[in-house]
């Protein structure tokens, strides 16, 4: 390869050759060469580096417009990038917000540096794409630089953290969205199982009659309590240290982009990031992401709990099941015509990977020390696959096992009423002992209740006729009126 094919770039550890025409530079490569990581990164955090970025410039355009009302360019200590440079600075943050050059992003997930390398890899596609837009070529950092341009009045520690929580809330957003269809979906489900009665079990053993229509009101429930917690959470990290540059100082950075860059960056994205009133506690502390990842891991329980329950309810194991789920894909290269329960088990295991990014996000958020957190791109990397992974899990959940699903009418209550667990419904009417009789006889006879009834002459049977309808088993309590029926 010649030596045309690429370009000399320094920064304050030498030289390096980079390939010509490439968006990136010297400090994305060495990035690069030092984490050898090949786990992608968001595009969702790309994206909104970007849009933070171009708050940024849009601030500064104002900075520069108020400054020139005051005092010509020959008054002032610090000279102004020009205003063709801003306008290209802003067409290419533009671009990079809505996922273009996405593939010049070579930094990896995994990165030490609390994230210098993610601000500089997108200050370099920002320069080089400006560049570009002025039609020169990528590297011409005489004209525009990736750091006295690109990243004016910017610091990595207030620019990353920030696009990191308008990523996750726009991904909080579509998890809102998420839960609350597979919540209707589970409604439908249960209203439509209201009274199909079945047996309830407790430590996996057969306890007490029940209603499918129950049981579905437990997983609704669980995810109303869901949706209500991730609503929450915006309010955890809304609160942003853009402006604050490195430690929330704001040194070096005027106080006018200060005050103007994060209404600035809450009218672009339509998003209520409000600067923190502590900029240095916000750049300091990530407990907010700690606390926010919790609620993300209820989530994960809820489902987890919920999709072990149908796997379990219509399983071979259960023997003859009520339950059946839809067959989504041929489960065997070796067993013709098995099909597994893939929609329960890819949850499963998404579930799993959140509990252990709860683990790690906790135990990096401590080691915080004193003015920063080094560890925030692995942080980030974890809440943003949880987000995603939880979106795709409600959503499969919804489509691909909810829809279709079936409970056999009628097969529930032949079960029950042949089960001793339906002799608790008689013990208010004939006491614990007289049902503990009861209950062995049906267990050593295989007789359903009505017959071992008939046997023991234990109550009239018509009165257990109408104690064992299903609108009197799911009743919540009693009263002495339902007694003497």
């Amino acid at each position: 390869m010649s030596s045309n094919t690429y370009r000399t770039e320094n920064d304050s550890l030498g030289p390096m050759k980079v390939p010509a025409n490439v968006f990136y530079g010297i400090h994305s490569l060495r990035a690069r060469e030092n984490f050898p990581d090949y786990t992608p990164f968001h595009l969702e955090w790309y994206k909104a580096m970007g849009a933070v970025k171009l708050a940024c410039y849009q601030s500064y355009r104002s900075f520069c417009s108020a400054v020139s009302e005051r005092k010509s360019d020959a008054e002032l200590p610090f000279s102004l990038l020009d205003k063709q440079v801003v306008e290209a600075l802003e067409v290419a943050a533009t671009e990079v917000s809505e996922g273009l050059y996405f593939s010049s992003f070579i930094v990896p997930s995994i990165s030490g540096g609390a994230g210098t390398s993610i601000n500089m890899n997108v200050n370099e596609i920002i320069a080089n794409v400006a560049l570009q837009k002025l039609g020169l070529a990528p590297g011409t950092y005489e004209r525009i630089d990736p750091i006295e341009a690109a990243n004016i009045y910017q610091s990595t520690n207030d620019v990353v953290p920030t696009a990191l929580k308008v990523a996750m809330m726009s991904l909080l957003g579509d998890l809102e969205t998420a839960i609350n269809s597979l919540r209707q979906k589970i409604e439908m489900t249960e209203g439509k199982y209201r009274n199909e009665l079945r047996i309830a079990y407790t430590q996996m053993q057969e306890a007490v009659p029940s209603s499918y229509g129950m049981l579905f009101s437990t997983y609704s429930e669980a995810l109303s309590r869901d949706w209500w917690r991730v609503s929450k959470c915006f309010e955890r990290i809304k609160i942003v240290n853009l402006g604050g540059s490195a430690v929330g100082t704001g040194l070096a950075v005027p106080r006018f982009f200060i005050m103007e860059v994060v209404p600035a960056l809450q009218k672009l994205t339509g998003l209520p990031v409000t600067r923190s009133e502590n900029l240095s506690d916000a750049t300091n502390n990530l407990d907010s992401f700690v606390e926010v990842h919790a609620i993300l891991k209820a989530h994960a329980v809820n489902l987890e709990k919920m999709v072990s329950d149908i796997r379990l309810l219509s399983s071979d194991v259960a023997g003859v099941h009520d339950v059946s789920i839809p067959q989504r894909q041929v489960g065997s290269s070796i067993m013709p015509g098995k099909v597994n329960p893939v929609i329960p088990e890819f949850v499963i295991s998404a579930a799993h990977k959140i509990y252990s990014n709860d683990m790690l996000i906790s135990s990096l958020s401590a080691q915080g020390c004193l003015d920063l957190n080094a560890y925030l791109p692995t942080i980030g990397h974890a809440l943003l696959e949880s987000l995603k992974l939880l979106i795709a899990a409600d959503k499969t959940v919804a489509d691909n096992l909810i829809t279709g699903l079936t409970i056999a009418p009628g097969t529930g209550a032949s079960r029950l009423f042949k089960s001793p667990a339906i002799t608790t419904a008689l013990s208010p009417l004939i006491g614990y002992r007289k049902a503990v009789l009861l209950a062995k006889e049906m267990k050593s006879s295989g007789n359903d209740i009505f017959e071992a009834n008939k046997k023991l002459k234990l109550i009239d049977e018509e009165k257990l006729k109408s104690v064992l309808k299903p609108e009197n088993l799911l009743k919540t309590g009693f009263t002495l009126s339902d007694l003497m029926l």
